[in-house]
């Protein structure tokens, strides 16, 4: 009994030893991956098994050919044991990964539903603080010549025509997060694209005072749908002829590089903060001059 509590003592010493190593080197590793951590954890318990097996063997005299064969033994062990480990902590430190990348994409989901609710509200209330006022001037009659009364039909008008581009844009928005949005790709001449986005950007243009500049010839015909490509065409425009300063220029250019087109809004309103580009894609973001 004696002697299998000294071997148990001896044993319990050697692979303490090694425990204390690995701590250390778990330590010193704190910031590695999940991988490396269960491979050092393995590789301790390896080691502190080989270490009180050494140990014991030489306590007991083992042979030379005993201890190898014992040593081969927890080797072939050792091996598949980190394999494994290897192998399954490549799968934690995935799943882990894909849980904060999933985690951040659901705070980013909820920031963009807050701040497009926000938009929203913001970009109803002015519209609808107008034509409520116009409603009831007219209907109390404080303006009844026919040019006024003309007029605030016409604002009315404008302003319902910019309530209903709102909503088109939310549909659409509702359809591209759903996956449901199916484009019809057609050859289509960028030239008429632009030209159409021109002519209905001109009056905001025009009253603002800016210049706007088109390339003369070089338009490529391109594969795309043409509603959505004029949307896009017709909002970079306007975010351009929005935030130039007045007495300014918003410059189109475009052309054909290999296979691919380019189109090109400048303007002068001084470029997109630095701090801004990383959201620019952001569902109904905004920069602080918006």
């Amino acid at each position: 009994m004696r002697d299998l509590a000294l071997i148990f003592a001896a044993a319990l010493a050697a692979a303490l030893g090694v425990g204390l190593l690995g701590a250390l080197t778990l330590r010193l590793l704190r910031d590695r991956s999940i991988t490396v951590h269960v491979c050092v954890l393995l590789t301790i318990t390896v080691a502190a098994v080989v270490a009180g097996v050494v140990v014991v063997a030489q306590a007991m005299f083992l042979s030379p050919h005993d201890l190898q064969v014992v040593l081969l033994t927890v080797a072939a062990a050792a091996s598949v044991s980190l394999a494994v480990g290897w192998y399954f902590g490549r799968r934690l430190a995935t799943a882990a990964v894909w849980a904060d990348q999933a985690r951040e994409r659901e705070r980013r989901v909820e920031k963009g539903r807050r701040d497009l609710v926000a938009w929203v509200s913001h970009d109803l209330r002015t519209p609808l603080a107008g034509l409520r006022a116009m409603a009831e001037a007219l209907e109390d009659r404080v303006v009844d010549d026919p040019g006024t009364v003309a007029e605030y039909h016409r604002r009315i008008r404008t302003q319902t025509d910019r309530m209903t581009r709102l909503v088109d844009d939310l549909f659409e928005l509702s359809r591209i997060n759903a996956g449901a949005l199916r484009l019809t790709m057609s050859a289509v001449p960028l030239g008429e694209v632009v030209s159409d986005a021109l002519a209905g950007t001109a009056p905001l243009a025009e009253a603002r005072r800016i210049r706007l500049v088109a390339a003369e010839s070089g338009w490529p015909t391109v594969l795309a749908s043409e509603p959505e490509l004029a949307r896009v065409v017709g909002n970079l425009l306007l975010n351009a002829v929005r935030y130039t300063p007045s007495d300014g220029t918003v410059r189109v250019d475009a052309g054909r590089e290999r296979d691919a087109a380019w189109l090109a809004v400048a303007d002068t309103c001084g470029g997109i903060p630095e701090g801004d580009l990383p959201r620019l894609c952001d569902v109904a973001f905004r920069g602080e001059p918006a």
